[in-house]
């Protein structure tokens, strides 16, 4: 396991692991290089050189070259080294670049407070795909510098990427979520899901109607005479009126079942004992 690794945090994957392009361990092993070509050209002078042919000097000189080259593998393999502990690495949460081989140094930028990232690529460094990469922070400061980074149009799309995801919980497989403020002044646009509504209560049953008090029966000592036709339209007011109590109880009824609180049941066997009642 890379130092790098040990870094991440619980939840935390890496999407994308770089370090600085070849050119720049060239750069930084300049020194290793002089030194090799010091050496050829010590080779150079001893194969060409007639003063230097006398078996004296030709042995100090090739003690000389021996030497030189290496030294110059030395200082070319702890450049290489140093390249190789390098880790540029894109996680879901941050931006985390760790260096050195004994001492280690890391610094890490959260995607959610970097505001942009700046790329520059000279000429050769498009051409050989490289190039220097900063990180602004919410101040508009340079946080980092990615001195030859590796591919740095992939890592930029990369982080912008992960950025992303991380603001508008993508990674989470939800949807966009609101701030923070909204979730705490508009509960309704949250994604969470609302609690659902208490059913209403059912509605307590209708009190089936008084029937009509049945007449007062006559004195048996007085015969009832059979009603005439005269009488007939003193009853009809009576009816009248029981029709339109029982066409409101219906409506009322109805109402109540549209609005959920008696059932269809409920309201069919209610309409029937009304109905009977004419």
């Amino acid at each position: 396991m890379r130092y790098a690794d040990t870094l991440l945090t619980e939840g935390e994957t890496v999407i994308l692991r770089t370090r600085q392009h070849w050119l720049a361990l060239l750069t930084s092993a300049r020194s290793a290089l002089l030194v090799w070509l010091l050496a050829v050209l010590l080779i150079v002078a001893v194969t060409s050189l007639r003063e230097l042919q006398s078996q004296p000097i030709r042995d100090i000189v090739g003690a000389v070259i021996v030497a030189l080259l290496v030294l110059g593998l030395i200082i070319f393999a702890y450049r290489l080294w140093h390249w190789w502990a390098q880790d540029y690495i894109v996680t879901n949460r941050r931006l985390l670049k760790v260096t050195g081989i004994f001492n280690k140094r890391s610094a890490d930028s959260s995607l959610e407070k970097i505001n942009d990232a700046i790329l520059t690529q000279p000429l050769l460094g498009r051409m050989l795909n490289y190039g220097d990469l900063e990180i602004l922070t919410a101040a508009d400061s340079a946080n980092d510098l990615y001195h030859m980074l590796n591919s740095p149009k992939e890592f930029k799309k990369t982080m912008l990427t992960q950025k992303h995801n991380l603001e508008t919980d993508f990674m989470y497989g939800r949807p966009p979520s609101p701030p923070l403020r909204a979730t705490v002044e508009t509960p309704a646009l949250s994604a969470e899901p609302m609690p659902a509504a208490a059913p209403m209560p059912a509605a307590a049953p209708l009190a089936p109607m008084p029937a009509a008090a049945p007449p007062a029966p006559l004195p048996p000592s007085e015969p009832v005479a059979p009603a005439s036709d005269a009488d007939m339209p003193a009853a009809a007011p009576d009816a009248d009126e029981e029709s339109v109590r029982v066409t409101e109880t219906l409506a009322r009824l109805a109402d109540l079942r549209d609005e959920g609180a008696i059932t269809a049941e409920e309201y069919e066997h209610k309409k029937v004992e009304l109905l009977g009642r004419l």
